[in-house]
């Protein structure tokens, strides 16, 4: 149908593309704090700090690469002239320290204890960390076993994120809304299911259930008082988009609030690492990637194969039509409002398993890869959204064979913007007139 007017003049598909470019630049810019010193970092962020000193026969090693992890953080710094180190880390949890060999001189390896260490603090903030190193033959990890190891992980991680990336398409292929509040969403199942095991007392897996109906009803509530008093009074897109905004800072610091600033684990987190050849995977990875795989079968099921599936398909495609036909257009959209909050919820529990850590602006962190899978996919498709998904996430832990871990992120933004310079739809996406 050709467009007239102003309307042949304006895209939301274009916009939404516009706003996904910018929000990732101001988290890149956000989350990118680089360390005072190349032997120190976060040390002016948090208050406890892990340090250590890195020496080899007397003499101060530069330059070895030191990882902190744990606490929902990653820190790595690299040991200054003097061979010493400072991390700065959010809490007292558990954390594991790890020394990357590679960077050792050639003859040095770690003679006891192991390249990885775990490390809490006591009394103090401070914690002293230090590695016994001498000489000896390294020993190395194929390439080919990295590779596959890491293409599990992210595996792992992009059916996670095609949880909330589904939820997040369906939204905005049934109403065309662009929900920045969908981040707060993804917190709000993993601070739910924290709440009822950890604080209430409830086992994990029913807390995960109570977690997800609450989240489920999230998305029913904030439809009925906001999103469709909104739509009834015909406020436009550009309009919506922006109240949706301005209720993920509002939600997201009624969380801060309630929950404080502090990382916390779900119980099970931490599970020892098994071994399936080059594969390492924990117990909890498996069960995600088995639940994962289940959900999303289920909502391909309840898309291709039931009358509300097909009715949202329906609103999707054109709603003037749909309702025409006799869709309940109200009504699918509210569907998809409880729908596309469920699969967030459950997102954000497995997120902090993968992590791992809940904490309050949890699913801002993850908004970024939400928003570069949906665009990726195609905008509005459920299953270009899992497509995408699946591309980020392996392309987030591939990458990290070949470039540092703090660049992950932007290297999946990079496939973005070569895919859509490429396909401006999308993968799975439909081509439409805009001018």
């Amino acid at each position: 149908m050709k467009l007239t007017g102003t309307a042949k003049k304006f895209s939301p598909r274009m916009l939404v593309i516009f706003l996904g470019a910018l929000v990732s630049v101001l988290m890149m810019s956000t989350f990118a704090t680089p360390p005072a010193h190349a032997d120190e970092v976060g040390t002016d962020q948090y208050d406890f700090v892990f340090a250590g000193n890195v020496q080899f026969n007397g003499k101060p090693l530069e330059g070895v690469l030191i990882t902190v992890t744990g606490g929902g953080i990653e820190q790595e710094v690299k040991t200054g002239a003097d061979g010493k180190w400072r991390a700065g880390v959010p809490d007292k949890s558990e954390y594991t320290i790890t020394l990357d060999e590679e960077t050792l001189p050639k003859g040095v390896v770690v003679a006891k204890g192991g390249s990885v260490l775990k490390a809490e603090f006591g009394l103090t903030s401070v914690k002293s960390v230090n590695f016994f190193l001498g000489e000896g033959t390294r020993t190395t990890v194929s390439f080919v076993d990295q590779f596959i190891n890491r293409f599990f992980n992210g595996l792992n991680f992009g059916l996670l994120l095609a949880l909330a990336a589904i939820g997040l398409s369906l939204i905005f292929g049934t109403t065309g809304l662009s929900n920045f509040a969908h981040a707060e969403m993804i917190t709000f199942g993993a601070l739910m299911t924290l709440a009822f095991s950890t604080n209430v007392g409830l086992p994990v897996w029913l807390a995960m259930i109570v977690a997800i109906a609450l989240s489920a009803g999230l998305g029913w509530g904030l439809d009925a008082a906001i999103w469709k008093p909104l739509r009834r009074r015909g406020v436009g897109l550009i309009q919506l988009m922006i109240v949706s905004i301005g209720l993920s800072l509002a939600l997201r610091y009624v969380f801060q609030y309630f929950a404080g600033g502090d990382t916390y684990q779900l119980p099970g987190a931490g599970l020892a690492d098994l071994r399936f050849g080059p594969i390492l995977l924990s117990p909890i990875d498996m069960v995600s990637m088995g639940i994962s795989v289940v959900v999303l079968l289920a909502v391909a099921y309840f898309l291709l194969r039931t009358r509300i599936g097909k009715a949202t398909r329906a609103v999707s495609d054109n709603p003037s039509l749909a309702s025409a036909s006799g869709i309940d257009v109200d009504r699918v959209i509210r569907i998809v409002w409880v729908l596309g909050a469920a699969l967030a919820g459950l997102s954000g529990i497995l997120w902090a398993y993968f992590r791992p850590g809940v904490s309050w602006s949890m699913g801002f962190q993850m908004l970024l890869l939400v928003f570069a899978a949906v665009t990726l996919g195609g905008l509005g498709t459920a299953f270009g959204a899992l497509v995408g998904s699946i591309i980020v996430g392996l392309f987030v832990e591939l990458s990290t064979l070949w470039l540092p871990s703090d660049m992950k992120y932007v290297g999946a933004l990079v496939v973005l913007i070569l895919v859509l310079l490429l396909r401006p739809q999308g993968i799975l996406g439909r081509k439409e007139r805009i001018g």
